[in-house]
């Protein structure tokens, strides 16, 4: 049998794949992250559904829930929030199961950065502007992050910068990328995209620590950085619409 590795999108039930849906649906298991997840989504897992909440388990004994579940004949639905292929422990979850010899696959989902620039009406990417999106982290409580991947390196080429697992150390972020972004620089933070709960907070590198201090936000929040964020935002005319430039003939 097989774990299927679901990409369960921002939150919100409606955002998840079709392909996620049927998954859901036809798998006997199903392992999910309680923390980030809106229990909406679960409603797609048919009745009689074993749900198991990963939030207080260990690699190892999520691990040995998948292969328990594979031993027993039946398929998994591993539900990630986002997308599996970031932040998601794919790695180390896939890994382990191939030494168990149990195959898996995976269905992509709405990250949680496409989500958020949705809600605040952004292209990440403006001609002329920024071109580039830098998905990334901290390091607080985790792994270290690789030599190179300083922050003040991507802050450097200017590109629309998406922090996530960062909200905690906003205020030390915020005057860090202020030398290079400038102290007015754009910033907008997600808070649980999609869902109930969801906020969103615009300011600059100057206010943005305050407002999100003030509304108390601990966890499921990324931050967004760049001048493509500035409102009613002036540009270039793409050249792939440009009327001037040369199109192809039909047939």
């Amino acid at each position: 049998m097989t774990v299927h590795f679901i990409g369960a999108g921002p939150g919100a039930a409606d955002l998840l794949t079709v392909r996620a849906v049927t998954l859901l649906r036809e798998s006997p298991v199903c392992l999910y992250a309680g923390t980030y997840l809106d229990p909406e989504v679960l409603a797609h897992c048919a009745p009689g559904t074993e749900l198991i909440d990963t939030q207080h388990l260990d690699l190892d004994q999520i691990i040995e829930r998948l292969v328990a579940a594979h031993t027993a004949g039946q398929d998994v639905a591993r539900l990630c929030s986002g997308d599996p292929s970031i932040y998601s422990a794919l790695t180390e979850q896939t890994h382990r199961l191939d030494a168990a010899g149990v195959p898996w696959d995976i269905t992509p989902g709405v990250p949680a950065y496409a989500a958020a620039a949705a809600l605040l009406g952004t292209e990440l990417t403006v001609p002329e502007v920024v071109q580039s999106v830098v998905l990334t982290r901290t390091q607080a409580r985790s792994t270290a992050m690789p030599p190179g991947e300083a922050l003040t390196n991507f802050a450097a080429t200017g590109a629309t910068l998406v922090l996530h697992l960062a909200i905690t150390r906003i205020r030390g972020l915020a005057e860090e990328l202020a030398d290079e972004y400038g102290a007015d620089c754009p910033v907008a933070v997600v808070y649980r995209a999609s869902q109930p709960e969801q906020r969103i907070l615009r300011g600059t590198l100057t206010d943005i620590a305050d407002q999100a201090e003030a509304a108390n936000l601990r966890q499921a929040a990324v931050i967004l950085v760049g001048r493509a964020l500035t409102p009613s935002i002036s540009c270039t005319q793409s050249h792939l619409y440009d009327p001037a430039r040369a199109r192809g003939q039909a047939g």
